[in-house]
């Protein structure tokens, strides 16, 4: 690595007054903006706040930072170009560095970040060497660019293909001796570079830079003075690039178990394993400790509590010495039934607890028969009444223990304050068995764990809440059965993907894709502007839109759904959805917001319009869906990939419905619209294709108009935002992982 020291001064007091955040990016120390708030120099940052949203820099403002992690002790930051050109020399030299323009080897604690960047060169046929300090090999590739006639070499022209595979950047080799320019990047290796979006007056693009503190000393024990917190220690780095020792550092880490800031006092808490079960996973009872948790098997199970089907049933006639019992013993799941035999009564888990019955037929009992007769007549008319009390008694007691193991008592409490309306919502077996004399469709989890009883009890408490026209309604759910069940109102006509994707030349009508699109809008709107607490789907796909007889559209499948405070704006949590329909900023960042629904409306409109899917399309190259449909647009060969049906019914919506779902699948959350404007797009597209006259001109409208009708819908949305009701409030903040 090429690793610039800092001389960094020893850690100074933090003020409460330092700033914490600039734009959408946390500011933690060592860094800081205001002296006294950062480590020392080359941690100072500058917040410029004549940017809307205002915009993070390195030092004094040259360089721009997209993100700042502390456990991974990296910087990412939008890097410029080397601009390099031959000349008759052939040959020319340039200098990239870590801290940007102007920065020497001793002016920060940055460094390239090593398997995270990659060498990205821009020309014509040239050969890119990128050294180390001391001149040895780190990355080299080539270019070139094909004549008119198809040669190679001499004044090609730079082709704009969609990646860089050798044409007019990276991956070849150097044909003819010609006067050559090349514009150099450092990048992240997971950016997507395209060559038609070269801007060469001033392109950046992402990369990724290390820091390290050398101002203290790592000591073998792991601990450092840098290291503030309880429960946190350092790791000494040396570089790999160049040879001197002062390119050398050390980090600070939280401990296992623990996460948050090592640098601050009290900076690193406790992790909760038992709510990340994706990372710590626990298929029995999971119980948090301080820097760790145990998971153990459910009462009567024994196993491996930590694999998936490692819990097995205990068979409790098998250890009598644990499990007493003197009659007849059957093994139960979770349990076990012990009986006396035929021809005795008694007590069968106490010793000698089982009575033979004796038959006595002597003279001096004869008056005991007439008497005992009775009693046992009358045992034989009240036997069967207590029987079945006792029968009931058991049966109540099983519901009870699966009540509560199927937690409940937590899921009356997170529905409603109100303990009827909780009643209400959680039904018996009984109701359960009347309800089924009518239709309906019940939900039920395929495997026996904790983790898909959470799941089930994460969609109760999310669709309780909603009362939408195009929600699928939950009507109740079951806990007394050894799987929890969901009941929801029967939709009897399938899923839009089982519609849309149906074999033949014909499917749905584009009149009903247009309707069907808008009905999904409303209730993704719904959900995320008019519930106290707005609610994220998480898995909008055509999978998941129900139709009942009237091809009415019904969101379903809020197993991965989350609730978002009111004060928050999104969430950082594990990456759950469908490739394909999920937003790629999600994906790589693990921060949800409604821009992430609003991507996957996006994708499902793209679906709609050209009847693929998404989740199993690929282009030459392995180009997904959103990508070659973006690409068709821009090029103007939309025809090609729209579904000629739609084609054929369509009367000038089609251009528009595309420039809705490109806007929608933009990479920047802050540049596509929100799903109330995306709501209201619609309506105006349906409302003109009901009332327009039948002159296809005068229906159809440019990009710019489309754009400009989302700004001037701003305000229509502010006084909307609050028009839907709910019938309850949710109580709850928790979040039930899939």
């Amino acid at each position: 690595l090429l690793l610039i020291d800092a001389a960094a001064a020893s850690a100074p007091a933090i003020a409460k007054s330092c700033t914490s955040s600039c734009g959408n990016i946390s500011i933690q120390y060592p860094f800081g903006v205001e002296p006294g708030c950062y480590h020392g120099g080359g941690f100072n940052l500058t917040c410029n706040q004549s940017y809307h949203p205002p915009r993070l820099f390195l030092g004094d403002g040259t360089v721009q930072v997209l993100d700042i992690s502390i456990p991974n002790g990296t910087v990412r930051i939008n890097g410029s170009s080397v601009h390099l050109w031959t000349g008759t020399t052939k040959v020319a030299n340039g200098a990239w560095r870590a801290g940007g323009p102007g920065h020497t080897a001793a002016a920060g604690p940055y460094f390239l970040a090593e398997m995270t960047n990659d060498l990205l060169a821009i020309g014509c046929d040239v050969q890119v060497v990128l050294l180390r300090d001391n001149d040895t090999l780190a990355s080299s590739c080539g270019t070139f660019c094909p004549k008119e006639d198809g040669t190679v070499g001499g004044n090609g022209t730079i082709v704009a293909t969609g990646s860089c595979s050798g044409i007019g950047c990276c991956q070849s080799t150097i044909l003819e001796a010609q006067d050559r320019f090349a514009d150099v990047f450092i990048m992240e290796s997971d950016y997507s570079f395209k060559r038609m979006e070269f801007d060469p007056d001033g392109q950046t693009v992402p990369a990724v830079l290390g820091w390290r503190i050398s101002s203290s000393a790592c000591h073998s024990n792991g601990s450092s003075p840098s290291c503030r917190s309880n429960h946190s220690y350092c790791q000494h780095y040396d570089t790999m690039f160049g040879p001197q020792q002062s390119h050398s550092g050390h980090n600070c880490y939280c401990s296992k178990g623990y996460q948050g800031n090592p640098y601050i006092p009290d900076g690193c808490y406790d992790i909760n394993e038992c709510d990340y079960p994706d990372i710590y996973p626990c298929y029995g009872d999971c119980k948090n400790k301080q820097g760790g948790y145990d998971c153990q098997c459910p009462l009567d199970f024994k196993g491996n509590a930590s694999e998936q089907n490692g819990c097995e049933d205990i068979d409790e006639c098998k250890h009598p010495e644990a499990y007493p019992c003197y009659g007849i013993c059957i093994n139960m799941p979770g349990s076990f039934h012990c009986h006396c035999p035929d021809g005795t009564y008694g007590d069968p888990l106490i010793k000698q607890g089982c009575v033979t019955t004796k038959k006595l037929f002597t003279g001096l009992n004869i008056g005991l028969m007439i008497s005992g007769g009775a009693i046992i007549l009358f045992l034989a008319l009240v036997s069967p009444l207590i029987k079945r009390k006792i029968k009931s008694s058991r049966a109540n007691k099983q519901k009870e223990r699966l009540f509560k193991q199927n937690h409940g008592l937590l899921l009356r409490q997170l529905i409603s304050h109100k303990r009827d309306f909780g009643e209400r919502m959680i039904i018996t077996l009984l109701d359960l068995q009347k309800a089924t004399n009518n239709v309906v469709a019940i939900k039920k989890s395929k495997i026996v764990v904790q983790r898909e009883i959470s799941d089930f009890l994460n969609e109760v408490a999310i669709l309780s809440q909603i009362n939408h026209r195009n929600v699928v309604k939950l009507i109740g759910c079951c806990l007394e059965t050894e799987v929890p069940l969901l009941v929801y109102e029967f939709i009897s006509n399938g899923t839009l993907d089982h519609h849309l994707h149906a074999e033949g030349p014909t499917s749905l009508s584009w009149d009903d894709r247009i309707r069907i699109a808008l009905e999904v809008a409303r209730a993704i709107s719904y959900l995320h502007s008019a519930a106290s607490m707005p609610v994220y789907h998480r898995d909008i796909k055509s999978a998941n839109i129900l139709l009942d007889d009237n091809f009415t559209a019904k969101v379903s499948d809020f197993g991965a759904s989350r609730h978002i405070p009111t004060d928050q704006t999104g969430v950082t949590t594990a990456v759950q959805g469908t490739i394909g329909y999920l937003d790629p900023m999600y994906y790589y960042t693990g921060r949800l917001t409604d821009k992430s629904d609003v991507f996957s409306f996006g994708v499902l409109l793209i679906e709609l319009l050209t009847k693929k899917k998404p989740s199993v399309f690929r282009c030459g190259g392995g180009v997904s869906l959103v990508s070659h449909f973006i690409s068709l647009r821009t090029e103007g060969n939309l025809d090609e990939i729209i579904d000629p049906q739609v084609m054929e019914e369509q009367d000038g919506e089609v251009q528009e419905v595309a420039t809705l779902a490109t806007m929608c699948t933009k990479l920047m959350g802050e540049d596509s619209p929100t799903m109330r404007e995306v709501e209201m797009t619609l309506e105006y597209l349906r409302a003109t294709k009901r009332h327009a006259p039948h002159d296809s001109a005068s229906k159809r409208h440019d990009q710019d108009q489309i754009e400009t009708c989302y700004m001037s819908m701003e305000g229509v949305t502010k006084e909307a935002s609050r028009q839907y009701t709910m019938e309850e409030e949710i109580l709850t903040s928790a979040r039930y992982p899939r």
